[in-house]
């Protein structure tokens, strides 16, 4: 499997295949050495790519070993993930848009790692609340499509449409909220296809 990847990518280096062990430890097989999991975190970080195998089964476990990363950051008091997030995740399983999830959520990190040098720019050359307006957009903007894409599916939609049209006073701004919110799941679904042709 690691050669397949590597002859259709020459320019792209195999992952490092990690072994763990019953005893809970990691070995890894490109330096001859135990490792922790804190060093496949400077590793993901670094951008270096890595497979994890159940030294006993053979079994791949890399999801796992990269939740556990998520999880000990999150525990370590650096947490990322905000409350409501999490709650709509967890909500999400066995929802009917369960399988749109990880393809929303791998092209909304792809977007965020492609601004990522205009935010830094952006941080580096002001101070105060003014330097962050680029975070707060996107999420904004990420939590706005994550919501539409899950109102659509479970038919929460039409329901807010219907409430929306018994409030005429906020009709408008509703509407023009609305029509940003088409499109950007149009925007959205066209990403997604992309993936999904991939």
């Amino acid at each position: 499997m690691d050669h397949a990847r590597s002859a259709a990518d020459p320019a792209k280096p195999a992952p490092v295949v990690i072994k763990k062990y019953a005893n809970r430890r990691l070995y890894n097989t490109d330096t001859s050495s135990y490792i922790t999991l804190d060093h496949l975190a400077v590793m993901t970080r670094e951008g270096r790519d890595f497979q994890v195998f159940d030294a006993k089964t053979g079994e791949e476990i890399t999801h796992n070993v990269l939740t556990q990363i998520v999880m000990d950051g999150e525990n370590g008091g650096q947490m990322m993930l905000p409350v409501p997030f999490l709650r709509q995740l967890i909500a999400m399983y066995g929802d009917s848009m369960q399988s749109m999830v990880p393809h929303y959520l791998e092209a909304s990190m792809a977007a965020f790692a492609k601004n990522q040098s205009q935010f830094r720019d952006s941080v580096a050359g002001a101070f105060g609340g003014a330097a962050f307006k680029p975070f707060e957009t996107l999420a904004k903007q990420n939590m706005a499509m994550f919501q539409a894409a899950a109102d659509m599916l479970t038919g929460r939609a039409a329901l807010i449409k219907s409430e929306g049209a018994a409030k005429p006073d906020t009709a408008a701004g509703d509407s023009s909220e609305l029509d940003a919110l088409k499109a950007q799941m149009a925007t959205l679904q066209a990403q997604l296809e992309k993936l999904s042709k991939r």
